[in-house]
Protein backbone atom coordinates (compact mmCIF):
# COMPACT_ATOMS: atom_id res chain seq x y z
CA UNK A 1 0.00 0.00 0.00
CA UNK A 2 2.82 2.42 0.88
CA UNK A 3 4.71 1.53 -2.28
CA UNK A 4 1.64 2.28 -4.42
CA UNK A 5 1.15 5.77 -2.89
CA UNK A 6 4.89 6.46 -3.13
CA UNK A 7 4.87 5.60 -6.84
CA UNK A 8 1.75 7.73 -7.37
CA UNK A 9 3.33 10.74 -5.62
CA UNK A 10 6.56 10.32 -7.63
CA UNK A 11 4.60 10.08 -10.89
CA UNK A 12 2.65 13.22 -9.95
CA UNK A 13 5.87 15.15 -9.18
CA UNK A 14 7.51 14.03 -12.44
CA UNK A 15 4.38 15.05 -14.39
CA UNK A 16 4.27 18.48 -12.71
CA UNK A 17 8.00 18.98 -13.31
CA UNK A 18 7.66 18.06 -16.99
CA UNK A 19 4.66 20.42 -17.38
CA UNK A 20 6.66 23.23 -15.74
CA UNK A 21 9.56 22.56 -18.12
CA UNK A 22 7.27 22.72 -21.16
CA UNK A 23 5.83 26.00 -19.89
CA UNK A 24 9.26 27.56 -19.39
CA UNK A 25 10.98 29.69 -22.06
CA UNK A 26 13.87 27.18 -22.16
CA UNK A 27 11.86 24.17 -23.37
CA UNK A 28 12.18 22.71 -26.85
CA UNK A 29 8.70 24.04 -27.71
CA UNK A 30 9.76 27.66 -27.14
CA UNK A 31 13.26 27.46 -28.66
CA UNK A 32 12.26 29.68 -31.64
CA UNK A 33 11.40 32.59 -29.38
CA UNK A 34 14.18 34.81 -28.04
CA UNK A 35 13.89 35.95 -24.43
CA UNK A 36 16.25 38.52 -23.00
CA UNK A 37 15.82 40.22 -19.68
CA UNK A 38 19.07 42.17 -19.65
CA UNK A 39 18.26 44.53 -22.53
CA UNK A 40 15.64 47.27 -22.21
CA UNK A 41 12.92 47.50 -24.79
CA UNK A 42 13.29 50.50 -27.06
CA UNK A 43 9.90 51.66 -28.25
CA UNK A 44 9.16 54.97 -29.89
CA UNK A 45 5.72 56.52 -29.34
CA UNK A 46 3.73 57.00 -32.49
CA UNK A 47 1.72 60.16 -32.84
CA UNK A 48 -1.55 59.45 -34.58
CA UNK A 49 -3.90 62.25 -35.49
CA UNK A 50 -7.54 61.26 -35.11
CA UNK A 51 -9.49 61.37 -38.31
CA UNK A 52 -12.01 64.18 -38.65
CA UNK A 53 -14.46 61.81 -40.36
CA UNK A 54 -14.95 59.63 -37.29
CA UNK A 55 -17.27 61.03 -34.60
CA UNK A 56 -16.42 61.06 -30.91
CA UNK A 57 -19.16 59.84 -28.56
CA UNK A 58 -19.88 62.19 -25.65
CA UNK A 59 -22.59 62.21 -23.00
CA UNK A 60 -24.11 65.54 -22.09
CA UNK A 61 -26.29 66.33 -19.09
CA UNK A 62 -29.82 67.05 -20.29
CA UNK A 63 -31.80 67.60 -17.07
CA UNK A 64 -31.81 67.15 -13.31
CA UNK A 65 -35.03 66.26 -11.51
CA UNK A 66 -36.00 65.64 -7.90
CA UNK A 67 -38.22 62.59 -7.64
CA UNK A 68 -39.36 61.72 -4.11
CA UNK A 69 -36.16 61.52 -2.05
CA UNK A 70 -33.90 61.02 -5.06
CA UNK A 71 -32.11 63.20 -7.59
CA UNK A 72 -32.36 61.87 -11.15
CA UNK A 73 -29.87 63.06 -13.78
CA UNK A 74 -30.57 62.34 -17.45
CA UNK A 75 -27.72 62.14 -19.95
CA UNK A 76 -27.99 62.06 -23.76
CA UNK A 77 -25.27 60.55 -25.95
CA UNK A 78 -24.09 62.67 -28.90
CA UNK A 79 -21.89 62.02 -31.91
CA UNK A 80 -19.53 64.99 -32.04
CA UNK A 81 -17.65 65.75 -35.26
CA UNK A 82 -14.55 67.91 -34.94
CA UNK A 83 -12.21 69.54 -37.46
CA UNK A 84 -8.40 69.35 -37.43
CA UNK A 85 -8.15 72.16 -34.86
CA UNK A 86 -10.57 70.48 -32.43
CA UNK A 87 -13.51 72.79 -33.12
CA UNK A 88 -16.94 71.17 -33.06
CA UNK A 89 -18.42 71.01 -36.57
CA UNK A 90 -21.55 69.00 -35.88
CA UNK A 91 -23.20 67.37 -32.87
CA UNK A 92 -25.97 64.79 -33.36
CA UNK A 93 -27.89 62.86 -30.68
CA UNK A 94 -27.68 59.07 -30.99
CA UNK A 95 -30.89 58.31 -29.12
CA UNK A 96 -29.12 56.59 -26.23
CA UNK A 97 -30.26 58.01 -22.90
CA UNK A 98 -28.72 57.14 -19.52
CA UNK A 99 -30.19 58.05 -16.15
CA UNK A 100 -28.37 58.29 -12.87
CA UNK A 101 -30.40 58.17 -9.67
CA UNK A 102 -28.94 58.82 -6.26
CA UNK A 103 -30.21 59.59 -2.77
CA UNK A 104 -30.72 63.24 -1.89
CA UNK A 105 -29.11 63.49 1.54
CA UNK A 106 -29.40 67.29 1.79
CA UNK A 107 -33.07 67.47 2.77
Amino acid sequence: MKLKTFISVCFLLVTLGFAAYLDSPYSFINKEYAYSTDEPVMAQPVEVQPSSDVPVLEEKLEKIEKVDDYIVETYQEYEVYKDKDGNVIKSEPTGKIDTLQYWNDQQ
